[in-house]
């Protein structure tokens, strides 16, 4: 079999065979070759001058050899040398690669609150990271969709909290979110037992891979206070219907209540007991407050430790959460809401809400894990959201994804940047083949971000190699998402588009959303670019309100068609309107509807739509301004999202 050749960009000019993902940090081509089914050896030295996971691998005619700092370096080696022989044939051409990550947090984080995933499914995905040479999963193993680690003090979390009697996401949130036991009809669910815990912990170490458990608080737990409601604002009881299902609980924590720390450092000693971790994530995100607010015990709590509302008892507890694990030898992460009301001194950041808390953690000396949801959430679908299962909102194809620099030159503090993680949420991935399609091949493209220096990035070539690499994965029982075909953007998104109404001025008789999804602002609508399948990308929203406006032609002009686009991403809550409507004139005051359309009950099934409201007439009409209308009765959900105006 002759030897593949990619084009590479790294220190050498010429065509190689070196098809490694992560690209390598340097590789220098050699004379000869060697047979791929050598085995190397091994030594360990003493003083490696290129840090602990860094590894000299030299393939010459007369062997193999590895040389490495620590035995995680010489894994390293090994993994790039599977490679190696998985893509060269027979023979593999002599090279030195002297290599070393650019980060030392490479993570993926994985979700099994929402929809259970068995050790086995845990274990097949560690393997393919161990070989992509990540080093952490962020195991996210609590939340309100389900608890996920037997805890021997507090039975009823895996009794009770761990299953849920319908298995669909959607229509347990729509039909109450309750809870229920095991034996329950239907029963969905189900947890770790700490005998599994240790199982996958020790299989992951022997792939130098660490574990980092996710305990939420204060939010997102109304599986803990639907069964130890004790730990909610105000005095509770178990809510227990005669169907055996159980009511859901408060989704926050009683930062005032004694007996919420109690269990949660009770938890946290049988946590630690199982993972060997420097890091515990204690989640910190989207609490809702509004409990605390109003919660006697809360404001107690407030008026005694001199708290600054709310947000000051939130960084109180996690505070208090992070001496209590710091007096034993840990450290804690959280999401980047745990800036709110005052940072704790030795939290490490991860920065979700796009990169701004991490930028704001990094100036202030706090270390930082980058995961920003516009870049590295993979529950948003790779390709066209019309045919690929549903994800969880947008769009981010894997040139997006690798495109990202988690620490640009020009970022303050980019030295406590410890790393970068992609991050997996599974509200729509309820089997062990979509958790696989959705990760696959964008978790190549994390690794390299995380691993291979900047500088020696190059989209092309990574894309050569990570199609190399997808077909080896699908060889090996992986789902893998197809990406031969380039990244399917929708249509007319590159290119943009022209019309007589591109550069007209709009006129806005409701707002859209003016931090979040105002897109290019009042020209949005007007400046000839298309939305693509991201509703975050050159769409802008309305929420709460219908969408009118009016653009200004700026004289009298002949027209022909006139056409807007409206999309649905059904799991943002986000639907296409009730009605739309054009509407002409040729003074501004007085206008003339020539054209309705009311909305295809169809449509507004589908997970995601992209529905055209087009008039077009033989015979031209003559006008100056148009006013579009976009109608929503408000009890599907509450944004409509629209792109550009479109007039001939």
């Amino acid at each position: 079999m002759a030897p593949l050749l990619i084009s590479s960009s790294c220190s050498s000019s010429a065509p190689v065979d070196t098809v490694i993902v992560p690209r390598p940090a340097k590789i220098e081509m050699l004379d000869g070759s060697c047979r791929a089914k050598s085995e190397p050896t091994v030594s360990i030295v003493e003083d490696f001058p290129y840090g602990p996971e860094a590894y000299i691998l030299e393939i010459t005619s007369d062997g193999i050899s590895i040389q490495a700092g620590t035995e995680t370096g010489a894994f390293y080696a090994q993994q790039s040398l599977k490679q190696l022989r998985e893509h060269s044939g027979r023979r593999i051409r002599a090279q030195r690669i002297t290599d070393w990550p650019r980060f030392e947090y490479r993570g993926v984080h994985m979700d099994v609150s929402r929809h259970f995933f068995g050790k086995e499914v845990v274990k097949k995905q560690l393997e393919m990271f161990a070989s992509l040479k990540i080093n952490t999963l962020h195991w996210h193993l609590t939340d309100g969709e389900g608890w996920r680690i037997r805890i021997d003090r507090y039975p009823l979390l895996h009794e009770v909290a761990a299953w849920r009697p319908i298995a669909d996401y959607q229509q347990w949130c729509d039909n109450g979110r309750y809870y229920c036991k095991e034996d329950h009809p239907g029963a969905y669910g189900g947890y770790y037992t700490k005998e599994d815990l240790r199982e996958i912990v020790a299989f992951a170490d022997s792939l130098h891979i660490t574990v980092i458990p996710e305990i939420e608080m204060f939010g997102h737990s109304p599986e803990v206070t639907a069964v130890y409601p004790e730990l909610a604002c105000g005095t509770k009881e178990c809510i227990v219907h005669e169907d055996g299902t159980w009511e859901r609980g408060q989704g926050e924590y009683c930062i005032g209540k004694e007996a919420t720390f109690e269990f949660l450092e009770n938890v946290l000693d049988e946590v630690l007991d199982i993972f060997p971790s420097k890091y515990i994530h204690i989640g910190g995100d989207e609490a809702g407050k509004k409990n605390w607010a109003e919660c006697p015990d809360c404001r107690r709590r407030m008026r005694e430790e001199h708290l600054d509302g709310v947000d000051g008892l939130q960084s109180y507890g996690i505070s208090r959460i992070e001496r209590y694990l710091n007096d034993r030898g840990r450290s804690i992460i959280g999401w980047d809401e745990i800036l709110e009301g005052g940072l704790a001194p030795n939290a490490v950041v991860m920065s979700w809400r796009g990169v701004d808390g991490g930028l704001k953690a990094a100036a202030m000396e706090h270390r930082v894990i980058m995961t920003p949801n516009d870049y590295c959430y993979l529950d948003r679908v790779q390709g066209n959201p019309l045919t690929e299962p549903e994800g969880f909102g947008g769009h981010i194809p894997i040139s997006r994804l690798y495109s990202y620099d988690p620490a640009p030159a020009s970022m303050e503090g980019r030295e406590y940047v410890m790393g970068v993680q992609a991050s997996l949420w599974t509200e729509k991935v309820g089997t062990p083949e979509h958790l696989e399609h959705m990760y696959y091949p964008r978790v190549f493209a994390l690794a390299e971000i995380a691993w291979t220096p900047q500088e020696e990035r190059d989209y092309d070539d990574f894309r050569s190699r990570a199609l190399l690499m997808s077909r080896s994965a699908v060889k090996k029982g992986y789902e893998v998402f197809d990406i031969s075909a380039g990244d399917d953007l929708r249509n007319g998104y590159e290119k943009g588009v022209d019309h007589l109404a591109k550069g007209c001025k709009v006129t806005y008789y409701s707002t859209y959303s003016p931090r979040k999804y105002r897109a290019a602002g009042d020209s949005t609508l007007t400046d000839g670019q298309v939305g693509g399948w991201d509703f975050h990308d050159r769409w802008q929203g309305w929420g709460d309100v219908d969408c009118i406006y009016v653009v200004d032609l700026g004289s009298v002009r002949k027209i022909h068609s006139i056409s807007t686009t409206f999309g649905q991403w059904a799991s943002s809550g986000i639907y296409i309107p009730d009605e739309v409507s054009y509407e002409i004139s040729d003074d501004g005051n007085q206008f003339e509807r020539i054209f309705v359309q009311k909305r295809n009950p169809a449509d507004s099934l589908l997970p995601a739509a992209f529905v055209a409201y087009d008039w077009r007439s033989r015979k031209a009409v003559k006008t100056r301004y148009i006013k579009v209308k976009a109608i929503d009765d408000r009890n599907r959900g509450s944004w409509l999202f629209t792109d550009e105006l479109i007039v001939r």
